[in-house]
């Protein structure tokens, strides 16, 4: 394994450093760019359509990342022996911010599908509060999170 993690390490750090930018740059993108678009569509259940569609999409591809981030995160674990270092509290500082940022991922797509039903069932108040709080603190403490976890792989990146 060690050959194969010293063959395919330049490939496997940057699978890892380009789905934590997807994941963390995609929401970065929704709330800052795509959300206030949104504002502008006058009707209501139009409005609150498009950011659900759009927050969907954002999630599928999202997860497509997510799942390489973890596999790649655990190659680099192994592959350059951290649990054997003093870094390896670093790792697992990373390893539980990306689990509670997974967990509140998982309560947005929850939550999102939640809209779509409100939606077609006429419920508008229901849709936009769980909207609200996906984009006021949900999205925000994802970001904030997943900029901490890049600063500290960019810290051990440049330590080992």
């Amino acid at each position: 394994m060690q050959d194969i993690f010293y063959e395919y390490r330049v490939v496997i750090l940057f699978l890892h450093v380009i789905s934590a930018v997807v994941w963390i740059g995609g929401m970065v993108a929704m709330k800052y760019a795509a959300h206030p678009s949104f504002m502008e569509i006058t009707s209501p259940i139009e409005r609150l359509e498009r950011i659900s569609f759009a927050l969907k999409r954002l999630f599928l591809i999202v997860f497509i990342f997510i799942l390489i981030l973890a596999g790649t995160g655990a190659f680099l674990t192994i592959g350059y022996g951290i649990k054997y270092t003093d870094f390896h509290i670093y790792t697992r500082i990373k390893e539980a911010i990306w689990g509670l940022m997974f967990l509140n991922y998982g309560a947005m797509v929850i939550r999102r599908s939640k809209v779509d039903k409100a939606i077609a069932q006429g419920d508008l108040v229901y849709a936009k509060n769980n909207l609200i709080i996906i984009g006021k603190y949900m999205v925000p403490i994802n970001i904030l999170l997943g900029v901490s976890a890049i600063f500290i792989g960019a810290y051990l990146s440049g330590n080992l």
